[in-house]
């Protein structure tokens, strides 16, 4: 079988398990994976589907705006909710299944949306790559809910998905993945809506500069950016321009990240961020205390 083929087979799949429900309301973030899960709703269900964009401080100003314009443009049903996750002091505290609190948060908004509005189903974007991953606590409060997976039960992965809205014609089939500010922000230091804001503001920076896929990591007083490999010449090349604005964000010092972009990788906790000497590293020889100096002081 080709793979336009599949790909057509895994689309009517999606097609026939969303006009399985009467209603339903997507949590959408603007993401291409519940994009297309939107998209498609609304073309099987028309009003009886709903887009519901979840507004908190770690959702970018910028983001938001893009994921209400796409749904207006295709004419879907869209509305905002507002998690306040920040208020779950075990969500501030920022531990390793911080994703965890923050989904429930917003799962507990969608699902009451949808029991006012009589919806019968809440879906959301997670693809069967997602899947792969042990390490995906959001993915465990949705089904704690009982958020259902369309991209799932048709079988498709992340290409797929990139590959099915293009050929929707959806604008963010090729978006890069951006997860939420607080992603920015290691394990064990606290999420406060003034780092977020400040991780925006720093990004929106590097947005205007042209750089659409990168981090802002925030250490503290540090800023570590991230972008792909290829374009670190770019970014050194803009240094005069990127590192007073950050400066004038609250950020002491501003580095750039020789990796490159890291996408989901787990950030080094600050507190483990020492330096170490090389593990070769021979110990070096006691030396004498340097005698003290003698000033004389020259006469005019």
């Amino acid at each position: 079988m080709s793979t336009a083929l599949a790909l057509e087979g895994k689309l009517a799949a999606l097609r026939a398990y969303i006009r399985g429900f009467s209603s339903a309301v997507t949590a959408y973030s603007g993401g291409v994976d519940s994009a297309l899960v939107m998209a498609i709703a609304h073309e099987e269900l028309g009003d009886a589907a709903l887009a519901c964009v979840g507004v908190s401080a770690s959702l970018a100003a910028r983001e938001e705006r893009a994921a209400l314009a796409l749904a207006e443009r295709l004419g879907a049903r869209v509305r905002r909710v507002y998690p306040e996750e920040l208020r779950d002091p075990r969500y501030a505290a920022n531990p390793e299944n911080r994703c965890f609190y923050c989904k429930t948060a917003l799962y507990a908004r969608v699902a009451a949306l949808a029991s006012d509005e009589g919806i019968e189903a809440v879906f959301d974007g997670t693809n069967l790559d997602d899947l792969a991953s042990d390490d995906r606590p959001g993915i465990a409060a949705a089904r704690a809910a009982g958020v259902r997976f369309p991209l799932v039960e048709a079988g498709l992965s992340k290409a797929d998905v990139r590959a099915a809205a293009r050929e929707l014609g959806l604008p963010v089939w090729d978006k890069p993945a951006m997860a939420c500010t607080a992603s920015r922000v290691p394990h064990g230091d606290p999420i406060t809506a003034a780092r977020l804001a400040q991780i925006e503001a720093a990004e929106d920076v590097l947005v205007e500069l042209g750089f659409p896929e990168m981090r802002v990591r925030c250490h503290r007083d540090v800023a570590r950016i991230e972008v792909p490999p290829e374009r670190l010449g770019d970014l050194l090349g803009l240094r005069e321009a990127i590192v007073p604005r950050l400066r004038a964000l609250g950020f002491a010092f501003v580095t750039m990240d020789l990796a490159g972009l890291r996408g989901q990788a787990k950030l080094i906790p600050t507190a483990q961020l020492k330096l170490r000497p090389p593990a070769n590293a021979r110990p070096e020889e006691p030396r004498e205390a340097p005698s003290p100096l003698k000033i004389v002081r020259s006469e005019r």
